[in-house]
């Protein structure tokens, strides 16, 4: 059956010495894709060098020893793309390396391409470019330098940056405070030798989950699953559940000050709704009302009536139990836009929810994840987050769940929201201090 959600569920094919490999058998694309994830607890001693390692991996394998020879073997694929980096979902840190291809059977010369994607990504996983037993000193030099301009350069996006600032306020003393990208004070000391000693840590010790997407076949799963099975691999790490719960609060106000003409107005709530709950659903639908669309109360509300903010969304962190109410304002509003944002919040703890409220937000969250399914790399966070839920959902079942969430659930999700802390960032003359 055609539902436009389904871009094939995850079937996981082998599991052994902390691997687990998964097939998403979909014909929807004409690319196939494969995915190593190495998850990590996130950490401050670990952080910048979960941060570093990849993009100094990237530089070269032992096949394929600098850049230039990883893009012609990726050219030689008809124009297959490699990437990598760190995210972090909750408080775990996961380091993402992997490759996008032509399916074999739309190459015309019958180029294996399953094979040689899956060649070259594992020689840059398990084959780095190393000289006498360690990383390059002129790779990692260059990359630090790298991994610096963007650690300094987040502040550069400020609405993203204020959003991340109010977490970490909000879950100070607690491993979520950390920046994905770790800090600048710990790059500077990492040396090749400790670079090289991590790898192996991450090679050996860190759970793996594997994800090959597309047209796959048994035979091209047992050959990621014979690969693997070569890696030396000692005793995995334990994972940490990052949920917690913060059912009293009392308000924090963080002000910080910046060349900025525009305040960023940020309100981070504790959701007190487990991602992997029976209510997760609920809250889903309670923040797309709140603040996930035009039809929202705080685009309605805050933007449009009272013409406080150029834009006002919020977010969910589910992993960890967040919900950040993100606006834009002229610095002068700050009180009366939080003022509004908390009737808001009110409102919604009362059950004040309208029929047109909740039907376009179904809709709208039908086309998001329906948009999910548009890409690879997508698919496959779904799917992983799925993993770190322990949740087992696909696109078509996690909409039916949302289809069912009725006002009196919405109004129970409102409940449960806790407001924590109060972030402002503003200019740092006269008028914007508070």
């Amino acid at each position: 059956m055609e539902t436009g959600f389904d871009a094939g569920r995850p079937v996981r094919v082998s599991s052994f010495n902390g691997i687990d490999i998964f097939v998403v058998n979909t014909d929807k694309f004409k690319t196939s894709s494969i995915h190593f994830f190495f998850q990590d607890n996130l950490t401050k001693e670990n952080a910048t060098k979960n941060a570093l390692l990849p993009a100094v991996m990237r530089r070269g394998s032992r096949a394929y020893p600098t850049l230039r020879d990883i893009s012609m073997e990726l050219e030689s694929l008809y124009g297959a793309s490699f990437d990598c980096g760190v995210t972090k979902k909750g408080e775990r840190h996961v380091i993402h390396f992997y490759t996008e291809f032509l399916s074999k059977q739309y190459v015309p010369d019958g180029t294996d391409t399953f094979a040689e994607a899956l060649a070259l990504l594992f020689d840059i996983i398990a084959r780095p470019a190393l000289a006498d037993g360690r990383f390059s000193g002129e790779y990692l030099a260059q990359e630090k330098e790298n991994l610096k301009i963007r650690i300094e350069g987040r502040v550069n996006d400020k609405m993203s940056y204020s959003v991340d600032r109010c977490m970490e306020e909000m879950c100070r003393n607690e491993p979520f405070e950390i920046y994905d990208y770790g800090s600048v004070e710990d790059l500077a000391g990492i040396t090749a030798d400790e670079l090289t000693a991590h790898y192996r840590t991450m090679i050996e010790t860190f759970p793996m989950q594997v994800y090959l997407v597309g047209s796959i076949t048994d035979k091209e799963a047992e050959e990621v699953s014979g690969l693997l099975s070569g890696l030396p691999r000692r005793n995995t790490i334990t994972l940490r559940d990052s949920f917690s719960r913060k059912e009293k609060a009392e308000v924090r106000h963080v002000t910080e000050t910046m060349n900025v003409t525009q305040g960023k107005l940020c309100l981070g709530c504790r959701t007190n709704t487990a991602p992997g709950s029976d209510e997760y659903p609920a809250l889903m639908v309670y923040n797309g009302i709140l603040g996930g669309g035009i039809h929202s109360k705080l685009f309605r509300n805050v933007r449009e009536k009272a013409s406080l903010a150029y834009y006002c969304y919020s977010m969910l962190e589910k992993f960890k139990g967040l919900m950040v109410i993100s606006s834009g304002i002229d610095i002068g509003n700050r009180q009366r836009a939080l003022d509004i944002i908390n009737e808001q919040l009110d409102d919604m703890a009362k059950g004040n929810i309208s029929d047109y409220e909740m039907e376009a937000t179904v809709k709208n969250m039908e086309t998001g994840i329906k948009s999910l399914t548009d890409s690879q790399i997508n698919i496959v966070d779904f799917y992983l987050s799925q993993t770190i839920s322990g949740t087992d959902d696909d696109f078509v079942t996690i909409m039916e769940k949302i289809r069912k969430v009725t006002k009196d659930d919405v109004k129970a999700a409102a409940q449960r929201i806790v407001p924590d802390t109060v972030y402002f960032l503003t200019a740092a003359d006269s008028t914007g201090k508070q």
